[in-house]
């Protein structure tokens, strides 16, 4: 069963930016202070833009293919099942431990209202979120929206009333402890925005994705980022260094210094909503990555079932909640640091996968929206995210690589047994190595998946051309080669003789020319007798020469059919107009490396139906 497409753009906005605004804006921001100092607002600004070069190329990822799983799915259909059982179990990992951190964070405010074990107080909650999304999606988007727009309210409260309150002595020296430090604690606070991930996760579950998830995810991070910016200085400016350092309620602290018990109370209420939006979009996120490698065989194929009647992967959330309860246990900084490193990685490979699939030359990779600067901005954004995981010190490193260890032991022992996923590295390594590498798996596979993204509907004039004979000239045919040709393929489907094919096709010629257009004919004739309709599709690398009077034709539709199916007949040549009027036809089609590729040419293109 499939994932119920239920979000909209305001579902996803709120999902990403309750996500990212919640431990990374009311905890971390004390802890990050004491690394860098008050440059910790150039460190959250960098972290911002090294997660804006993630963010366009996973965008383009996820527009090309919106499926449970995202990096995961990405990773695995560009660089090999490997690689992908790694991204993914890093990603689920990384996620819950962002949730784990989210519940810490809600337990510590917990407290001051009623007095209990932080980490049984995260359990609890985290039971709670589990059973929110076991319930439904769209159940648990609803809630999202409505925490998370009080949680804008009162972020906008506290930059409004703060700013009067800074005291500039409290930002000098800017930068105490070197340039370094600042680009080490860009590495530790960018678990900030990795809730962007959380969008691409879903993206299965998202109707239009291909329009509402890069308006979505690009308003998430301007907004949060934005956020953190004013709301770092803010804080920063209204706490000594000696205060700020290392507290665990930096934005409550800084509330209170300027807006007295009134604003703590109404900045911990911030604070709880922010956590309550985090554990919530961080569960429901992860539990995507389990079901993807579930599905694919890579994990049990269990953790890959949707319930019937709730249309939520029961299985895979019950699995991810255990987990988040585990990593409850675990001590604080190595939360924060783990997820950071392993959002970083995960960047890192969405833009190592944006450069695959495009090089890849793959017919069906058709994202639509497509990240501004390639391959600058991803090579940029690879060779950046490397320098601060080297920054982050050697423990981070030895985090990153044991995680990997573990990911590949995993496909080693179970995934590796089940079918081969093609990848679009094949297709790369296409253009100096042998063409039977290929098997067309990944081609298909992206067709389906733009036929789920754009619903198209197949109608009776996909069904002709995917039955239909595919001629692939290489040489220059004259006229008499081309019906000769032409009509030995058609002859053993029609039931005719290929000489009155051919005679046929000569009188339909001498009527008037079927040259429709430069470098396109549509040849088509009407048969005696009944229940026959057929199109030849036919490229020409060389040119199949028509007329003398008008250039070489590339690209040939030949339509038969008798009078009985007129209606088929008009509704082919209607359909053909509108694929041939794409504005990068002409390119595809002649780029097209196989005879399926030339099909789905046809049968992916933008048309009515």
């Amino acid at each position: 069963m499939g994932l119920r497409k239920n979000l909209g753009l305001v579902h996803v906005f709120s999902i990403a930016t309750g996500a990212m605004v919640s431990s990374g804006l009311f905890v971390l921001p004390g802890l990050a202070h004491a690394r860098a100092g008050p440059a910790v607002i150039a460190s959250y600004v960098l972290a911002g833009l090294l997660a804006a070069t993630g963010l366009l190329s996973v965008a383009e990822l996820t527009t090309a293919m919106p499926k449970a799983g995202a990096d995961y799915f990405f990773v695995s259909r560009s660089m090999g099942a490997a690689a992908g059982t790694v991204s993914g179990l890093l990603t689920w990992f990384s996620l819950s431990l962002k949730s784990a951190f989210a519940l810490v964070g809600l337990a510590a405010f917990a407290q001051f209202v009623v007095p209990v074990d932080p980490r049984l107080a995260g359990a609890v909650f985290c039971v709670v979120f589990v059973a929110m999304n076991l319930k439904g999606v769209r159940e648990a988007a609803r809630l999202q929206v409505g925490l998370v727009l009080v949680l804008l309210v009162l972020m906008g409260l506290y930059v409004f009333r703060g700013f009067p309150a800074v005291d500039v002595a409290n930002l000098k020296p800017f930068v105490p402890y070197g340039i370094r430090p600042v680009l080490a604690t860009a590495g530790f606070v960018f678990v900030s925005y990795g809730g962007l991930l959380k969008v691409a996760s879903i993206a299965e579950e998202v109707d239009n994705p291909g329009t509402v998830i890069p308006r979505a995810m690009v308003l998430a991070l301007v907004v949060t980022g934005i956020a953190y910016v004013l709301m770092i200085f803010v804080t920063s400016g209204v706490l000594s260094t000696d205060v700020l350092d290392g507290s665990l309620t930096p934005i409550t602290d800084g509330a209170a210094a300027f807006m007295g018990a009134s604003g703590r109370t109404a900045l911990s209420v911030a604070a709880v909503l922010a956590f309550l939006t985090t554990a919530n979009g961080g569960i429901m996120a992860a539990s995507r990555y389990l079901l993807a490698l579930g599905r694919d065989g890579l994990v049990p194929e269990p953790l890959g079932r949707v319930g019937e009647k709730t249309g939520t992967p029961h299985v895979a959330l019950l699995v991810t909640g255990a987990l988040v309860i585990v990593a409850l246990l675990v001590e604080l900084s190595f939360l924060v640091q783990a997820a950071s490193v392993v959002f970083l990685v995960t960047y890192l490979l969405s833009n190592a996968a944006v450069i695959v699939l495009r090089e890849s030359g793959l017919q069906n990779y058709r994202p639509r929206f497509r990240a501004p600067g390639y391959p600058w901005l991803q090579i940029a954004g690879i060779v950046g995210m490397l320098l601060v995981i080297l920054e982050m010190g050697e423990g981070s490193f030895a985090t990153v690589m044991l995680l990997v260890v573990v990911g590949f032991c995993v496909y080693w022992f179970y995934g590796r047994t089940k079918p081969a996923i093609e990848s679009a590295l094949l297709h790369v390594i296409h253009r100096i190595a042998a063409k039977e590498l290929l098997t067309g798996t990944l081609n298909a596979e992206l067709k389906d998946i733009i036929r789920e993204r754009d619903r198209i509907v197949r109608d009776r004039f996909d069904a002709v051309i995917e039955d239909c004979v595919v001629l692939d000239l290489e040489d220059s045919v004259s006229r008499e080669e081309f019906f000769n040709v032409a009509a030995a393929a058609l002859a053993p489907r029609t039931g005719m003789e290929p000489a009155a094919l051919v005679a046929a096709l000569k009188t339909r010629e001498r009527e008037s020319s079927t040259v429709v257009a430069p470098g396109l004919a549509v040849p088509h004739v009407i048969l005696e007798g009944e229940g026959i309709f057929d199109i030849l599709l036919v490229r020409a690398r060389e040119g199949i020469r028509l007329s003398e009077d008008k250039p070489p034709v590339h690209t040939a539709f030949v339509l038969v059919g008798t009078m009985d199916h007129r209606d088929l007949h008009l509704r082919a040549l209607s359909a053909i107009a509108q694929v041939v009027q794409s504005p990068d036809f002409e390119r595809r089609w002649m780029e097209a490396g196989s005879k399926q590729e030339l099909r789905d040419v046809v049968l992916l293109a933008e048309r009515r139906r």
